[in-house]
């Protein structure tokens, strides 16, 4: 018999660094290699955020290389 359904591959999942929100009312995360800061401010409630792991499906941040020069140019 044909199915139509597409066969979902497994995404591998990491240990990832976060940044978590610090504020108990607020649930806002972000990856650490997609965040500009050195220590973010939570976008949701403007409250600071701390570092954290969780374990995550695995993204490769295309334009950390960007950020990377970015960071070495300013302190030139």
């Amino acid at each position: 018999m044909y199915s139509r359904k597409k066969i979902q591959e497994d995404i591998p999942e990491v240990i990832t660094k976060i940044w978590s929100c610090q504020s108990e009312d607020c649930n806002g995360w972000m990856r650490a290699n997609f965040s500009f800061d050195h220590t973010p401010t939570c976008v949701l409630c403007q409250s600071p955020m701390t570092s954290e792991e969780r374990m995550l499906p695995l993204i490769v941040n295309m334009n950390d290389h960007v950020k990377l020069s970015a960071v070495v140019t300013t302190a030139e």
